[in-house]
């Protein structure tokens, strides 16, 4: 008898997702993976009627598949990007709240293409965070941390922005001090060249005085003029 296999979601790819923790993946692919190898086991044994499967086990199976989505989306090219995007709008616009959201919420989160909306996200997790109700347990542990992520990021695209602004104020601060004092140095300039200017005309009167003085004594004396 041959042991049987591993389900194929074990096999999937988890590097390269941003934003959401691969402890978490793991949760939500072992919650998947459980459900269906419950239904493969129930069949071998071939009950009389098909087990049924609880709505947390649909739920993190659906977001599995999600999640893959959200791989592809980040390194795809800018079209398939696209249409992922488009796909979880209209799925969130057929039926806003619940699931559509958060994966529509989780589209918008995602960094590396076009439409990344990270405010608008943040605000559509946070309306899902107010109606608990709505969500699966395994949906609210995930908006309530990609919420929490979001809030960390923006924050701190926030911070940034002050600091860059205070040193913008700062250089600006110093170059308006850099010019006071280039116009001041000017200034003293201007008069310094005024000064100098003033004193030459003096010279020059004082030296015109002297040549007069010294070609009146050189004449004899009862020359008429």
């Amino acid at each position: 008898m041959q042991p049987s296999r591993a389900p194929a979601c074990r096999r999937r790819p988890l590097a390269g997702l941003p934003l959401i923790s691969l402890p978490l993946i793991a949760l939500l692919l072992a919650a998947g993976c459980g459900g269906i190898g419950t239904l493969r086991g129930s069949s071998a044994e071939s009950r009389p009627s098909a087990p049924t499967i609880d709505r947390d086990t649909q739920v993190a199976v659906l977001l599995a598949g999600t999640i893959q989505t959200l791989q592809r989306l980040a390194a795809g090219n800018p079209a398939e990007q696209a249409e992922i995007v488009a796909t979880a709008r209209q799925g969130y616009e057929r039926a806003p709240g619940g699931g559509a959201q958060l994966r529509y919420a989780l589209t918008l989160a995602t960094p590396g293409h076009a439409a990344r909306d990270a405010e608008r996200a943040r605000q559509l997790l946070r309306d899902l965070a107010a109606q608990p109700e709505t969500l699966a347990p395994v949906e609210r542990a995930l908006t309530l941390f990609e919420l929490a992520q979001l809030d960390r990021d923006l924050g701190l695209q926030v911070d940034n922005l002050r600091l860059q602004q205070a040193a913008s104020r700062a250089d600006q601060e110093k170059l308006t001090a850099l010019n006071k004092k280039l116009q001041t140095e000017q200034d003293d300039n201007a008069r310094l060249r005024r000064a100098l200017d003033e004193a030459q005309a003096k010279l020059d009167a004082i030296a015109n005085i002297e040549r007069n003085l010294s070609e009146r004594k050189r004449k004899p004396e009862g020359t008429v003029k």
